[in-house]
């Protein structure tokens, strides 16, 4: 299994970005799909999650209404677009693919994720 992300890079506040994340090797549609990030100094934390089917997602309070998460499941790949960006958005992100049996099932905790991609950094300049 691999998950590859792309996209971060640096970025000026109130910008916006899109990162993806290509699957291989699992069965995709099986997998619910979530989006953390860790900044220097800190734990790993949860954004957001997007269920097997696609119709629930869940955010972290800090991100609602500025981040979406999205899946392309015929293309294996989970997007993450942000918009109004801060600098306390700077971080690295990682996308992370976990098993689940209940197609409505949002995923927030990071014992819930099999797999884990190498991530992607984005840094937001104030």
């Amino acid at each position: 299994v691999n998950l590859v992300e792309s996209g971060g890079r640096l970025v000026q506040t109130g910008g916006s970005l899109r990162l993806s994340c290509a699957a291989s090797g699992l069965s995709f549609s099986q997998y619910g799909l979530g989006w953390f990030r860790q900044s220097p100094g800190k734990e790993r934390e949860f954004v957001a999650a997007i269920s097997r089917s696609g119709r629930s997602t869940h955010y972290v309070d800090s991100v609602k209404g500025r981040f979406t998460i999205s899946r392309a499941n015929a293309e294996s790949t989970v997007f993450l677009h942000m918009t109004g960006l801060t600098p306390e958005d700077t971080a690295v992100y990682y996308c992370a693919a976990g098993w689940t049996a209940v197609s409505s099932l949002t995923l927030q905790r990071r014992f819930e994720y099999n797999y884990w991609g190498q991530g992607t950094r984005v840094t937001v300049s104030s």
